[in-house]
């Protein structure tokens, strides 16, 4: 049974999120304080991080920043805050979605679900023998999930793995935004086209000698993204 820690300080909110969870057959925790929350995100193992954005106590911009830090666990930010400044900033300090209140239960444990099968499957490759790609000078082990460039290891978040793999996998073919939301988020790109641009952003920092004239993954203005060989 998969465990999700809910952390958020609208008790009738976390019991609602918590009570749809349970019915679909997650373990479900909540902590109301965001310094209590941290703590036990970073002390316990879950599955699956929800976080609200405006807490007492540490916020969620924190929480996941500390959380990302040390695990790649998914994490599903969720705040009142329709701002686009806002999800851009958390899905930058690693979280993998962002859905605004108001929303359907329905929708949030979809997207649960959608994150954690999707974790579930890379997790278990493990046990595979390394599969590798490498493309001048970027070398990418799908096994073991690690990156190199250059020789030197840099560190990625699970969907930004996820898509630079993709992509790497994929070559000189070109995605639209709304593709590759399906193909690495699972699930229909209802307004979070931001998501991509903000992951690719943060993978360009890493593999990217110049991120404004960038050699591995180009802009194709109007259409979408194609990483070159």
């Amino acid at each position: 049974m998969s465990k999700v820690l809910i952390i958020e300080d609208e008790v009738a909110i976390a019991d609602l999120e918590k009570d749809y969870l349970e019915l679909s057959g997650f373990e479900v925790e909540i902590e109301n304080s965001g310094d209590v929350g941290l703590e036990k995100a970073l002390q316990e193992e879950f599955d699956m991080y929800i976080l609200d954005l405006m807490l007492p106590g540490a916020d969620g911009f924190e929480i996941c920043r500390q959380i990302r830090e040390v695990k790649n666990t998914p994490i599903l930010m969720v705040s009142a805050k329709k701002d686009d400044i806002d999800k851009i900033r958390g899905l930058g300090l690693g979280a993998d979605d962002y859905i605004t209140k108001p929303f359907s239960p329905s929708e949030l444990v979809a997207r649960v679900k959608a994150h954690l099968a999707r974790y579930e499957r890379l997790i278990g490759s493990s046990q595979q023998e390394n599969d590798t790609i490498e493309i001048r000078g970027i070398k990418i082990d799908k096994t073991a999930r690690r990156v190199w460039v250059n020789e030197e290891e840099k560190q990625f978040t699970t969907k930004e793995f996820d898509l630079l793999t993709f992509l790497a996998e994929n070559p000189n073919r070109v995605f639209t935004k709304e593709e590759l939301f399906r193909e690495i988020w699972d699930m229909e790109s209802i307004g979070d086209i931001a998501t991509v641009t903000v992951h690719i952003k943060k993978i360009r920092e890493k593999i990217e000698i110049n991120t404004a004239k960038p050699q591995y993954i180009e802009t194709i203005w109007g259409v979408g993204y194609r990483f070159k060989v």
